[in-house]
């Protein structure tokens, strides 16, 4: 359910191959014909312009990038130039290497992805860099949060909206045994059931469980779990329910108080554009009454604003 505004491009990659070369010419690079060239080219797209970019100059267009661009600019613009699974995985394999470890940016895009995501995630991830991906978890993760991890990727879930409506209450009263009705935690309920179980039966445990106990299981999870394993299972039934209201909240958690995590603001512009961005957007403005456009043009300047901006397409 690709959501990006693309206008119809009336260009052969070829031709945006030539007018990205004439960028780079001369002195200073024309950044705003860059952006308006790659901002606006799909995934496919972007992997011929790559192509063709290599046929007529011999030289590797993403190598050039990292010579005309520099900082979040850079860092945004590379980032796009990935298809999704690529992305993916060069994102978990920079935030799970030892001297960049950001286990909880690790955690977000692992625990936010589908079944199939996450195959193609594996697949891109061994082959790109000569080690599967549970191994890097291994290494950096630990306790729950690793155990939920590891299982997370490696369990093939259900992706349809079948649930089985006895096989939801037990799932709820596991998890009520298991949290809120003992003294302490039985935390391997909690990562079986979480890791094991399809986003529609999630989705369905999480409303059963309101109705049987008139507590929310998102509470419930807070309550009884901390730290990364609790921002884990947060994201895992976040994104069961409604992953668009899940990325506006983390879209609006890294552009709230001082300073903007651009981190996380490249992260997930990058990632959603191709997948939910519009729905984002509709999240967004329902739940702080301020278009998502508005927010990133006044966390951001120059270029890197005008990049950003154009992923995310017209405001309305």
């Amino acid at each position: 359910m690709a959501t990006l505004s693309i206008p119809p491009v009336l260009t052969t990659p070829r031709d945006d191959a030539m007018h990205l070369y004439k960028a780079f010419k001369g002195f200073g690079c024309d950044k705003a014909a860059v952006i308006n060239i790659l901002a606006h080219r799909d995934a496919t797209q972007r992997a011929l312009i790559q192509q063709e970019y290599r046929t007529m100059y011999s030289e590797d267009l993403t190598k050039r990038l990292v010579k005309e661009l520099s900082g979040k600019l850079e860092k945004a613009i590379l980032l796009w130039m990935y298809d999704p699974a690529g992305r993916d995985a060069t994102l978990v394999r920079q935030a799970l290497s030892a001297d960049s470890i950001d286990l909880r940016a690790a955690t977000e895009v692992i625990c936010s992805r589908t079944p199939s995501q996450i195959v193609h995630l594996k697949q891109l991830y061994h082959s790109m860099n000569g080690i599967y991906l549970e191994h890097d978890i291994e290494l950096h993760a630990s306790g729950d949060h690793k155990k939920l991890l590891l299982a997370y990727v490696t369990t093939m879930r259900y992706e349809g909206p079948e649930v089985d409506r006895a096989s939801v209450d037990h799932d709820a009263k596991a998890l009520y045994k298991a949290g809120e009705k003992k003294l302490g935690t039985d935390e391997k309920t909690f990562i079986r059931i979480f890791s094991e179980r399809s986003r529609a039966h999630l989705a369905a445990v999480s409303s059963a469980y309101h109705s049987m106990y008139s507590r929310k299981l998102k509470k419930a999870v807070k309550s009884e779990t901390s730290g990364l394993f609790e921002f884990a299972l947060l994201t895992i039934l976040q994104c069961a329910e409604n992953p668009a209201t899940y990325f506006a909240k983390e879209l609006h958690k890294a552009m709230k108080g001082l300073g903007t995590n651009d981190t996380t603001l490249i992260r997930i512009v990058v990632t959603r554009t191709e997948i939910d961005m519009q729905y984002i957007k509709a999240e967004y403005q329902k739940k702080h009454k301020k278009s998502l456009n508005d927010a990133v043009h006044s966390e951001t300047s120059g270029d890197y604003r005008a990049f950003l901006l154009s992923l995310l397409g017209p405001a309305h």
